[in-house]
């Protein structure tokens, strides 16, 4: 059974979902939609097998950061 996206296709598996993790189990990212560090979080949480998606990612350029992401203020 593969452990990530990657390997799945490796396998040849196109229909492969990795195992549900709870969004507390990972972190959410701050990087804004479509830039290089979005994809590079992306891509990491595939090399690990976690899900591409994470519920408080941040989603536009409106949004707030995720809350492990804000400033507290001084």
């Amino acid at each position: 059974m593969p452990r990530s996206v990657l390997e799945a296709i490796k396998m040849g598996i196109w229909d492969f979902e990795p195992t549900e993790v709870e969004c507390n189990k990972f972190a959410a990212s701050n990087a804004m939609p479509g830039t290089r560090e979005k994809l590079c979080d992306m891509a990491e949480r595939v090399q690990k097998g976690l899900p591409l998606w994470h519920a408080n990612d941040r989603n536009d350029v409106d949004s707030a950061p995720p809350a492990a992401y804000r400033r507290k203020p001084r």
